[in-house]
């Protein structure tokens, strides 16, 4: 079909009235069918668009709006000043009247903004009843007998009264003007006080990892670990001394863990000649409870220490000095404690599940002794020092453990282990 037959032939509304090109180029739009064409377009039903779609172009809608209120006022504010100049009060007040209902107009939308995100909304519902308790006392006392004539039901106003309790309203306000200012004070000082401890566990974290960096690259050293020359010992336990007193639990947690798995706090046996542990056989390190070197000696890096609450599961505490220790709410799960100073320690409500107190059996064992030789097969002098020691509510005791604490605690700690002493002898003999 042609085009000139096309365009004879009559189309409904909503039909496309463009013709296919023989050689399938864009479509060919007769002159005569252009209204028809732009009808049939009309008529069609406009999708309809997003919410984000329909409200975007509003914003130079609002510029156009403040721009036009910003025009309003200036010009009833010189509509005020031409009528003050001509002395027309009329012309005065229309002005004045204008600009200040067009500011508040101006000024309700961004008071509106500041009042919801800038003041809490607890501070809102104070604020509104302060309001709302002045307003209910000042009418309390316009409305009451007090300022009614005798006899008649007329209200005076007593001026003498306002004026007091306008001066009570002021000093009310600058009260409350100088709380909101504490209250502003004490947020800045809460805040500032986070990013404090903020940067302070940061620069904690930063310190420790260059710890674990240096002690890593004296052990792996070609002359470190298998070598363990006296004089890098002696380094490693400086290192650690040093960053033991400059952490908190959270970090001499870390650091004990640290020393823990990598074996560095474990008695290991060695070459007698050249210092060099000596494999197990099993891919490890043989330790020698009796006669073995570690390389780190914890000594008394923990005296005193306050480890509160830490997480101190499968560490070697073993012949650690832990005198006056706090190590309350401690997780001390299967924890290596033979032979530790555990003497005035805090070991209330931590959990000692599994943890080791001495070798051998209870009834054998016994702490530990500065002229005595340990016995790792009967238990004698292998056990902690846990005389004076507070073990309320300790978690998971076990009956063994039990036994030991209670026959070498002392008469004062007895009293505070969880089910009683009752049978075990007091060996500690005080």
């Amino acid at each position: 079909m042609t085009p000139e037959q096309n365009s004879a032939q009559p189309n409904p509304p909503d039909s496309n009235v463009t013709v296919e090109s023989p050689n399938g180029a864009s479509p060919v739009v007769p002159p005569e069918s252009a209204t028809i064409v732009a009808t049939a377009e009309s008529t069609k039903p406009r999708p309809s668009r997003p919410n984000h779609m329909i409200f975007a172009p509003i914003q130079p809608a609002q510029t156009t709006a403040e721009m036009s209120g910003s025009v309003l006022t200036l010009a009833a504010i010189v509509a005020m000043i031409a009528g003050l100049a001509n002395d027309s009060i009329w012309i005065g007040l229309i002005g004045a009247v204008g600009a200040i209902g067009i500011s508040l107009r101006m000024m309700w939308p961004s008071w509106g903004k500041i009042w919801t995100q800038v003041i809490p909304p607890t501070w809102r519902t104070l604020i509104i009843s302060c309001f709302g308790l002045l307003a209910g006392i000042v009418g309390l006392l316009m409305l009451s007998g007090t300022n009614t004539t005798p006899g008649s039901r007329n209200i005076e106003i007593n001026w003498d009264a306002i004026g007091a309790l306008g001066e009570l309203i002021g000093a009310l306000g600058q009260i409350l003007i100088a709380i909101l200012g504490v209250y502003v004070a004490w947020r800045q000082y809460v805040i500032s006080k986070d990013l404090t401890i903020q940067q302070n566990r940061i620069t904690q974290q930063q310190t420790i990892d260059a710890y674990f960096q240096g002690v890593s690259d004296l052990a792996l050293d070609e002359q470190g670990f298998l070598e363990d020359w006296p004089q890098e010992r002696a380094i490693a336990e400086g290192r650690t001394a040093a960053i033991m007193s400059s952490v908190d639990a959270e970090g001499k947690a870390k650091i004990l863990r640290f020393l823990s798995q990598s074996r560095l706090v474990t008695p290991l046996k060695r070459d007698r000649l050249l210092g060099r542990p000596i494999l197990d056989g099993d891919g490890g390190y043989a330790e020698d409870r009796d006669h073995g070197i570690r390389v780190i000696d914890l000594n008394v890096m923990l005296a005193g220490a306050d480890l509160a609450g830490s997480d101190l599961r499968w560490t070697d505490l073993s012949e650690a000095n832990l005198v006056r220790a706090n190590l309350s709410k401690c997780d001390l799960v299967k924890a290596n404690l033979a032979r530790a100073v555990l003497y005035d320690a805090n070991l209330a409500r931590a959990d000692l599940r599994a943890a080791k107190l001495f070798y051998g059996q209870a009834e054998t064992a016994s702490p530990r002794s500065r002229t005595e030789f340990a016995n790792y097969e009967t238990g004698e002098y292998t056990g902690a020092v846990v005389e004076r020691a507070d073990f309320t509510a300790v978690k998971r005791l076990s009956d063994e453990q039990r036994y030991y604490c209670c026959a070498w605690c002392g008469s004062q700690s007895r009293e505070t282990i969880p089910g009683g002493c009752e049978g075990i002898p007091n060996k500690l003999g005080r």
